[in-house]
């Protein structure tokens, strides 16, 4: 039992804070963003065509999207220590295993690993993590994680082409399971509690001053009451499917674009490096952008701010219409920003705040799932149309409908009444 007096003046959910940080930081490796920097190494060194890496790429993140629901259960049962222990080692193994990749059936089973194991895994247990330790805080505790996040999506792109550069495209993966294994993997098996409950904590570290004849005026632990939901009573809210929509949609287009965003800069006659320096814009003015969303989620209605997420990644999509120079590419990378930083916050708070802690784990892995699943849907279409007209304007048309669809949903997904549920 650790002693109230000293996590009086320091609570321990912020160490919690650091190490989630930590973990969606080195979920990199999983993520797009860095994986769009491999994608013409491949093609050069294998010979293989846009529409089979981004075919192949399609599937393995599909399957991995679905196997995202049994990590949330997992969660539930085995708790945020063991499994981000579990999962952060086995993704540094499977880093190893993509630096050996040289046939197409062992690309897609180490683009499957990383996809399960990094972008999955690595984003789903951190944030249940914080979802535990912090209520009435949890905006800013997810607004500080996010700040790694996107720390993650601007080092790894610059990273990623000095290493293929330096030496090669095998030693950039080979470099990044070392890491994980050396830095990360020790910090969260000594670091990690599950729950704040178990070191004898509270959410948030309040306490509250019970009075009674034997009173010593020391505060005595009580928990925040909440509304915890099981998953099964979260599918019969209306909120549910239209947050699931939510997340499906951004994880769509946003992989889409990054997982091929060196060909469309490309096809608007823009060098790589102006499309790396738009992946690292975006994450450098989601950085404050999250930091700022994550106090605004404690006084703005969630939903509220998903709708805004949609509005820009309307207007992100029209830019993409006119790419032609450096200054269109510097507008969307900061609107891109701005739209990342307020929706990886809204999604990862929207959770907890309508769902409860008890169940966080199974019921965000739901989400996480679609969010995959989205992103896994996402390459293959802009590939596939690029390969069909040799340009990306059509696909990009097409791609207009689903910002208005999200904006929609988000409007509609107002925070649920279990009561009124039980009623009905």
């Amino acid at each position: 039992m650790v002693n109230n007096r000293i996590f009086q003046t320091f609570y321990y959910g912020w160490f919690m804070v650091l190490i989630a940080a930590m973990g969606v930081f080195f979920s990199g490796p999983g993520q797009t963003y860095s994986n769009s920097m491999f994608v013409d190494e491949y093609i050069k060194s294998f010979g293989w065509s846009r529409t089979e890496v981004s075919g192949l790429y399609s599937v393995a993140t599909l399957i991995a999207g679905f196997s995202m629901m049994l990590v949330g259960r997992y969660i539930d049962r085995f708790g945020q220590r063991t499994m981000l222990v579990f999962a952060s080692t086995a993704l540094a193994a499977a880093c190893f295993f993509n630096s050996i990749v040289s046939s197409m059936w062992m690309f897609a089973i180490g683009f499957f690993l990383i996809r399960l194991l990094g972008q999955g895994s690595m984003g789903l247990i951190p944030n249940t993590l914080v979802a535990q330790w912090f209520i009435e805080k949890r905006g800013r505790a997810v607004s500080f994680v996010s700040l790694a996040s996107f720390a993650s999506a601007m080092l790894f792109p610059i990273i990623n082409t000095w290493l293929i550069e330096t030496w090669d495209w095998q030693f950039a993966w080979r470099f990044w399971g070392f890491a994980i294994l050396v830095l990360f993997v020790p910090i969260a098996f000594f670091g990690v509690r599950n729950r704040p409950e178990d070191v004898g904590l509270v959410p948030d570290g309040k306490v509250k001053k019970e009075k009674n004849k034997r009173s010593t005026g020391m505060g005595v632990p009580v928990p925040i009451s909440e509304v915890s939901w099981r998953l099964k009573e979260a599918t019969k809210t209306r909120a549910f499917w239209m947050i699931l929509i939510c997340v499906a949609i951004p994880s769509m287009i946003n992989t889409g674009i990054t997982f091929h965003i060196i060909s469309i800069f490309g096809s608007n006659q823009l060098e790589p490096s102006v499309a790396a320096m738009v992946l690292s814009l975006t994450a450098f003015v989601g950085i404050p952008m999250s930091f700022i969303s994550g106090f605004i989620t404690e006084k703005i209605k969630t939903n509220y701010l998903l709708a805004i997420v949609f509005i820009i990644e309307f207007l992100v999509l029209l830019l993409l219409l006119i790419l032609t120079n450096y200054f269109v590419a510097i507008v969307l990378g900061v609107l891109w920003g701005v739209a990342n930083g307020l929706g990886r916050i809204s999604t990862s708070v929207i959770w907890p705040n309508y769902f409860g802690r008890k169940y966080i784990g199974s019921i965000n892995g739901v989400g996480v799932t679609f969010g995959v699943v989205g992103s896994s849907l996402g390459p293959l279409p802009f590939g596939f149309g690029f390969d069909l007209f040799q340009s990306y304007t059509p696909v990009l048309l097409m791609s207009l409908i689903f910002p208005v669809i999200g904006l929609a949903c988000a409007l509609l997904a107002t925070k649920p009444n279990k009561e009124k549920l039980k009623e009905a």
